[in-house]
């Protein structure tokens, strides 16, 4: 196994996003594309994220490969990552360990150590979701922000014409509305009104996505979960799913 990226920022961006929500992940390494599914500690969100082969220069995979990483280990490393680098990804099975190699100037060399995750394989659940919205991330990102400054959690609202993303404390509230037009699309599945709650505190995590793509998909229901998207065609795609909180949360 052997793939190498002239531009890393597609992965490293991805990580830095990725550990603020896992600690310890399994990537999975085939003939199209490294993906991983993994659920945080406290079973609020999962991460969905696939890097296509199409997005490195040289992908070059003899089998299915299992990779199971400490994401702070592997951040670290590519903490290290210049803009000029040229970054290679190899799998040293004998001595179980990623080498993950930096090239521009000079070449350094990491050899991270493979460990073994005990949770058990995460799969993304069949969801039906009666809203789905496209936007820009900067719009999303905003209203999540705004938000922020009031309430630890934001309702989600859609009708036939606009996303509405509120957040409320005791005395006071905020409100974002979205309206469609040619920065952002609305589909319904049915017609009528739909809202969620969600966590804050994740949402903030998760809007870090935004910095890898500019635009953002956002798919729910009525007290249902939330599925957020960036999306870098023929390249990443880099997804989650939040638990929405309960009406007594």
């Amino acid at each position: 196994m052997k793939l190498t990226l002239a531009e890393p920022r597609n992965l490293v961006d991805s990580i830095n996003v990725i550990s603020e929500i896992v600690n310890e992940v399994r990537f999975r390494v085939d003939k199209e594309k490294i993906d991983l599914v993994a659920m945080d500690p406290a079973n609020v969100a999962m991460v969905d994220f696939k890097l296509f082969s199409s997005a490195f220069t040289e992908y070059s995979v003899d089998k299915e490969h299992e990779l199971c990483v400490s994401l702070d280990a592997l951040k670290s490393v590519l903490k290290r990552v210049k803009p000029s680098d040229i970054l290679t990804l190899e799998l040293d099975e004998e001595k179980n360990k990623l080498k993950v190699q930096l090239k521009s100037d000079n070449t350094r060399t990491f050899n991270l150590a493979l460990i073994d995750v005990d949770e058990k394989e995460q799969r993304v659940p069949d969801l039906n979701f009666a809203v789905v919205v496209e936007t820009t991330s900067m719009i999303f990102d905003e209203a999540v922000q705004d938000a922020d400054v009031i309430a630890d959690a934001v309702v989600l609202k859609a009708g036939e014409d606009k996303l509405v993303i509120e957040g409320e404390s005791n005395m006071s509230n905020v409100l974002a509305e979205i309206p469609k037009d040619d920065d952002t699309s609305l589909k319904l599945t049915t017609q009528g009104e739909f809202s969620a709650k969600y966590s804050i505190e994740y949402l903030k995590k998760i809007i870090k996505g935004g910095k890898l793509a500019g635009k953002v998909k956002l798919q729910f229901g009525n007290d249902y979960p939330l599925r957020v998207d960036y999306l870098v065609q023929d390249k990443l795609n880099l997804g989650f799913i939040l638990a929405p909180r309960v009406a007594n949360d």
